[in-house]
């Protein structure tokens, strides 16, 4: 696969894209005026040139008349793949640069060393031009002693300096009243000036679930919206290549797994407090749930509450399980 290809989540999530645009009857021209994406964007996100963002999905889907959960659910698992593959790019990078780097310094170093060696020379050249006025002064006539016009050359001599002393007092006053008034305004502002000056307290950020704690139970996380930036708090990987994710929101106060990458008749299970804990389960049930994903329906979740998520593949063999504990730092307001 070149750079220029898209990767395979990539692929899958571009052919679904096409699909929805045949649907809907529009050459790229009207897909760009029925929408707020022009006719280049549409151009590379049909062909997998990049990943369109969330809102061009919808868009398309609402175009097409197709539920945008599934298509979204692609957009997803490409985006995951390639975060992926962009930390890999940057490890190799890294490493580049470092290479990069020492080479850089081994020609500073190099560079430091000839500057040092031509020092000499320059501090040379300085002392021969300050011993040209020195001979010039030890050459100067001596002093004939008074003269009938040493008494005004003095006075002229005082006068200057005198008068430069008293711009400069004039002018370290004027400076001194500048900033004594400056700092007579700033302490004399009106309160109600002061009190804009202060930032405001930030403000909750606004909420889009449609469940609370115990309101979430058994239910679906997509549908009460509680999916919209979870946390996750382990991922497994089976033996047949599929994935499972413990997901939890904050918002929410619940726990769902979600699994990937399956085949048909796979299960993914969660349970939730132990043996005697909260049990829910989902099965990929069609080839496009196997292409995106499945979950669960959530459940309740407290601090410190152990939450263990099963895998159970239809082709048979053992269950595969792991378990995490959502400790107090995950549930800090």
């Amino acid at each position: 696969m070149t750079s220029s290809a898209p990767s395979p989540p990539g692929a899958r999530l571009a052919a679904v894209l096409k699909e929805l645009k045949r649907r809907t009857g529009l050459s790229l021209a009207q897909l760009a005026n029925a929408t707020t994406f022009s006719k280049s964007s549409w151009e590379r996100y049909l062909n997998g040139k990049s990943l369109p963002p969330r809102s061009a999905v919808k868009e398309l889907c609402r175009l097409a008349g197709e539920p945008a959960d599934h298509s979204l659910a692609l957009l997803d698992i490409a985006r995951t793949d390639r975060t992926d593959r962009t930390d890999r790019t940057d490890h190799a990078d890294h490493d580049a640069h470092a290479d990069h780097a020492d080479q850089a310094d081994q020609a500073d170093q190099a560079e430091d060393s000839g500057t040092t060696r031509g020092a000499p020379a320059a501090r040379q050249r300085t002392g021969t031009r300050a011993d040209t006025p020195t001979s010039a002064l030890a050459t100067a006539p001596p002093d004939t002693g008074r003269s009938e016009t040493v008494p005004s050359d003095a006075g002229h001599i005082r006068t200057g300096p005198a008068g430069y002393r008293r711009a400069t007092v004039l002018t370290a006053l004027a400076s001194v009243c500048a900033v004594v008034l400056g700092t007579l305004v700033l302490i004399h502002l009106p309160s109600p000036q002061r009190k804009q000056a202060s930032p405001s307290p930030a403000a909750p950020p606004a909420t889009r679930a449609l469940c609370r704690h115990s309101a979430c139970g058994n239910k679906d996380p997509l549908t009460m919206k509680c999916a919209a930036d979870p946390l996750t708090l382990a991922e497994h990987e089976t033996a047949t290549g599929a994935w499972i994710q413990i997901r939890y929101s904050q918002e929410c106060g619940a726990s769902w797994a979600r699994m990937w990458g399956a085949s048909v008749d796979d299960r993914v299970e969660i349970r939730t407090g132990g043996r005697d804990g909260t049990f829910r389960g989902a099965r990929v049930t069609s080839r496009g749930e196997a292409d995106t994903y499945v979950h669960t329906p959530m459940s309740v979740v407290s601090p410190g509450t152990s939450v263990q998520a099963c895998f159970s593949p239809a082709a048979g063999g053992g269950k595969e399980c792991f378990e995490t504990r959502a400790d107090q730092a995950v549930f800090a307001p």
